[in-house]
């Protein structure tokens, strides 16, 4: 099985490096100093006590590669765009294109029954250029319930969590949802099939629109957003307004507001990704991850206003530090 990780940064290079360990034919793309320094020294991993060093065929080219069985999307939302450019170099018609990305997919709304089926969101579809690449029946979707970080470049640190959801977005299963969800298992992580991948990714979102915004406002980690009371409080506003949009959608959550924080707690002292990018001067999923849950509200006229607040201060502070 041929394996390709587009953005081989923290969750991809964590996952292609335990695929690789486990005997799949794994290449990853990735840029910048972390690329440089995998290609020279090899993608290492720590775990707990353990430290990995792994060789896999690197790149910035996808040209590189060659025809793969399954693409697996990693990278941060503001990269997307120009890595759809020559990401079809990767492909034949047999191979699965799986999205393992923060946030809602372009292709989220092409089957899910409800008011919005078939919508295209302006926050999330860069002028349609992804639909207009890859239909949703060549799509896995996949939640990633696991922390990494790149502690530096080259080095890979893997903090809490293995588990790997994965769903067509159909909403059917199919071999090769079965085949994915196989290999991932057999490298000692988990990995769960559903039917309902939307509920899953929505699920997540509500975790992610609200204390990843949070976190890059007053700092705080996982666990010490949801010990502050005022930190807390305007978390759990958030996944309330959008509890409303997710009923609409069909999509409730199966937790309480209060019950999502505590999840996502158990992460511990954590900084969320959008917050590493931050720290690390690098573009943050502001659209991806909050304007698209204010674009919903919009759209389906369900007021959103502690949404739209922590969207106009997150923007301001990317404003502020040049991000955008």
């Amino acid at each position: 099985m041929k394996i390709c990780i587009v953005g081989a940064g923290a969750i991809g290079g964590f996952l292609g490096t335990r695929l690789a360990i486990s005997g799949f034919e794994v290449s990853m793309l990735a840029r910048g100093p972390h690329f440089k320094a995998m290609k020279e020294n090899g993608v290492t991993l720590t775990e707990k006590h353990n430290k990995t060093i792994v060789k896999v065929p690197l790149s910035d080219d996808p040209s590189s590669f060659g025809v793969q069985d399954f693409v697996i999307l990693t990278l941060k939302s503001p990269s997307l765009e120009k890595a759809l450019s020559n990401l079809q170099l990767l492909f034949d018609d047999q191979t699965t294109l799986v999205t393992a990305m923060n946030g809602i997919p372009w292709w989220f709304f092409e089957s899910l029954d409800g008011p919005l089926r078939g919508c295209r969101l302006e926050t999330i579809d860069f002028k349609r250029k992804p639909a207009s690449i890859f239909s949703s029946d060549r799509i896995i979707g996949c939640v990633v319930h696991a922390a990494a970080t790149v502690d530096q470049p080259g080095i890979i640190k893997h903090v809490s969590g293995d588990l790997f959801i994965v769903g067509e977005a159909d909403r059917s299963v199919k071999t090769r949802t079965v085949q994915l969800s196989e290999a991932i298992n057999s490298t000692n992580l988990k990995s769960k099939l559903t039917k309902d991948i939307h509920s899953e990714i929505w699920s997540k979102l509500l975790g992610n629109m609200s204390m990843g915004p949070i976190s890059t406002l007053t700092k705080l980690s996982l666990s010490g957003i949801a010990h502050d009371p005022d930190a807390r409080n305007l978390c759990i506003s958030m996944i309330e307004e959008a509890e409303k949009i997710g009923d609409r959608l069909g999509l409730p959550l199966k937790m309480s507001a209060s019950s999502r924080v505590d999840l996502a707690a158990e992460l511990g002292d954590f900084k969320p990704s959008i917050l590493q990018d931050l720290e690390k001067n690098r573009p943050m999923e502001i659209d991806a991850l909050i304007g698209v849950v204010r674009e919903l509200g919009e759209l389906l006229n369900i007021p959103t206003p502690t949404i739209n607040t922590v969207l106009s201060l997150q923007r301001a502070q990317a404003r502020f530090v040049g991000l955008i």
